[in-house]
């Protein structure tokens, strides 16, 4: 457990363990707030449905490494609301041992999302890629053993606690790798009359079609009639039923007129529709969507 805050009654549950991007997402949007380590996704969505922590921080995409697919998952079983993103940079360094050499290196032990952020590097090096539960996770480990063959991609918080040093820095395969956060919680968004009917809300949903021809593009015909705008949609398969469900980001509040009449034209398509929380949509992105 990490502690990051003078006020104890207020807390935020991360995957992974101190020195973890998650972790430093949590020190850079919720400085003033206790960070608790959690050993899985499903440990950090479970700790604030128990009310052992105020809210969750959890990545669920990245430019270069795509979707979080476990997050898609949880996000269909629990009962907890996304209120909140944020994107931050991420920047990858290649850690070892002290006096260790790259030439030295033998197995990149990393994330997985990390090490398909840091592909070209590992191929360059020709290098294993060994797996691991999370970043920091991985350059513990490496400090643990004290082999000069092994390394770990993580942050340079993670080689200050660690104790490990930078063999490389910036090692991630493009500028600008960014990933983004969704902070969940128990109750939806509180947001002031004039936030719902502004341009700078993000909805999302989970909704499953009904078994007949071209039920999804009827489903989404709702929104264009409406002028609602769709974000992002993307399509997984539930590990129980090999069932394919989508997930929906569009922009505007649930409680916008054009938003509910769009979402009962998607009822009538649709066996399941849950609606995940209305939430203000991150400054990084609005900022993106000007340029």
């Amino acid at each position: 457990m990490a502690s990051d805050s003078k006020d104890s009654n207020c807390s935020i549950a991360y995957q992974g363990i101190e020195g973890a991007f998650s972790h430093l997402a949590c020190r850079r949007f919720y400085g003033a707030y206790r960070a608790v380590s959690c050993r899985t996704f499903s440990e950090a969505f479970s700790s604030v449905v128990r009310g052992e922590v105020s809210f969750a921080l959890i990545p669920i995409e990245n430019t270069l490494g795509g979707r979080v697919a476990e997050i898609h998952h949880l996000l269909s079983e629990t009962s907890l609301y996304i209120i909140g993103e944020h994107f931050m940079p991420i920047y990858h360094n290649l850690l070892g041992v002290s006096g260790a050499r790259l030439s030295d290196l033998r197995c990149v032990m990393s994330h997985p999302q990390a090490l398909s952020q840091c592909r070209g590097l590992l191929e360059t090096l020709g290098v294993e890629a060994r797996p691991h539960l999370d970043t920091a996770g991985s350059a513990r480990e490496v400090s643990e053993r004290g082999d000069k063959t092994l390394g770990s991609l993580s942050s340079s918080f993670a080689a200050e606690i660690y104790g490990l040093s930078i063999l490389k820095d910036r090692v991630e395969d493009k500028i600008g790798n960014t990933t983004r956060f969704i902070q969940m919680g128990c109750n939806q968004a509180s947001l002031s009359s004039e936030e719902v009917s502004s341009g700078s809300v993000l909805t999302s949903l989970l909704f499953r079609t009904r078994s007949v021809p071209a039920a999804l593009y009827k489903a989404l015909g709702g929104f264009a009639t409406n002028g609602v705008n769709l974000v992002r949609l993307e399509s997984y398969v539930r590990y129980d039923s090999l069932v394919a469900e989508f997930y929906l980001e569009i922009e505007g509040h649930v409680d916008n007129l054009s938003v509910r009449n769009a979402l009962e034209e998607m009822q009538l398509f649709s066996n399941r529709v849950r609606i995940l929380g209305s939430y203000r949509s991150a400054a990084e992105r609005q900022t993106r969507d000007e340029r």
